[in-house]
């Protein structure tokens, strides 16, 4: 039995009906791999006859011995990363095709599989064209980091969070839609509700889309100005001096993409709670490992910058990190005015 036995909606949500049961077939894999590798199983009768949220467990766990395979040999530790924009898309496909293998309705997984491809080729497209998918290409972020870690330290932190950890988060993103295939059982049809997460979550999608944009043409005016001494057209010499985006999304929220992202994933596990009635669910995991995760890079990420640009510690002050604290948006500061007062001081100190 690959599915658990449900009575209601609110089950599809339960740990103790829908996962436990189950872990005994993980356990399982190894052998039954052994035995389609000697031609005495199909392999799609293994999928057919598994759990899916127990076999995507388990690629995400052998992706991982992967990851950290390549990283060691290459001493390059962006191997996650490369795939990062296509793993939560092919799990979620992966519930879509077991769903159709098992002669359960799909349509409400399609919905999901919809906006996951529509992001899918955005954040692919953005990472190759800032040149993710160059040979020996790595985020900046892991240089710095090994220069601060001892490096037996940093190689355990491969072992763990960057190799297996990371693939096993980018399975928990879509693990939310293990919960919508359990109650298409009930409700097999495509819902309002269910369009309207779709339109929000592809309205995050552009969002993402405008923020990245808008950084990327500041980035490419910035270069040009430094290579030519010329402004090109609708920039600012001031705000190309300043070394860092301050208008458009930028100017309310210091990373409006990362806001976006990390909403993406925390509304697809509450469309899997609107859709089993619960207020919430052990699906949590998963989005809230990515915001932890986002704390911590989105830490890093401004402490460079903020050693980088001096105008950048009073932009923190101004503007959010990710929510908007202010609608007025970000204001340069004018020129430090010094009182009379203060010049007679200085004087005084000058004579003395």
């Amino acid at each position: 039995m690959a599915l658990p036995i449900l009575k209601t909606l609110e089950e599809c949500s339960d740990l103790s009906k829908t996962v436990e049961p189950f872990i005994p077939q993980f356990y399982a894999l190894p052998a039954k791999l052994a035995d389609v590798a000697a031609g005495r199983e199909g392999l799609v009768k293994l999928y057919a006859e598994t759990n899916p949220l127990i076999s995507g467990f388990a690629i995400s766990i052998a992706l991982g011995a992967v990851f950290l395979v390549a990283a060691e040999i290459n001493r390059n530790y962006s191997q996650v990363d490369r795939f990062w924009s296509l793993l939560p898309t092919f799990y979620i496909a992966h519930f879509d095709v077991w769903a159709r293998l098992a002669g359960i309705p799909s349509q409400r997984i399609d919905a999901a599989l919809l906006f996951s491809t529509v992001w899918s080729i955005r954040l692919t497209y953005n990472y190759w064209r800032k040149g993710g998918y160059e040979i020996g290409s790595e985020d900046y972020r892991w240089e710095i980091i090994r220069k601060h870690v001892p490096k037996a330290l940093f190689h355990v932190f491969n072992w763990t969070f960057i190799s297996f950890i990371q693939s096993i988060l980018l399975f928990m993103l879509a693990a939310p839609v293990y919960t919508i295939l359990l109650t298409a059982q009930f409700e097999p049809d495509v819902t309002h509700a269910d369009l309207a997460y779709v339109a929000v979550e592809l309205g995050l999608i552009l969002t993402e889309w405008f923020a990245d944009q808008q950084q990327w043409d500041f980035h490419g005016a910035k270069k040009t100005y430094q290579e030519s001494a010329k402004v090109p057209h609708g920039f600012h010499q001031a705000d190309l001096d300043r070394g860092f985006n301050t208008a458009g999304l930028w100017a309310y929220s210091r990373h409006p993409n990362f806001a976006a992202e990390q909403s993406i994933w925390f509304l697809l596990y509450q469309w899997s709670c609107f859709a089993s009635k619960n207020l919430y669910s052990w699906l949590a995991v998963g989005p809230a490992f990515l915001i932890m995760l986002f704390q911590g890079s989105t830490w890093l990420t401004e402490l460079i910058t903020s050693g980088k640009y001096p105008e950048y510690r009073h932009y923190q002050r101004q503007v959010g990190t990710f929510v908007p604290t202010s609608f007025s948006g970000y204001k340069t500061p004018g020129p430090k005015v010094i009182r009379t007062s203060e010049l007679e001081k200085r004087q005084k100190q000058k004579q003395k």
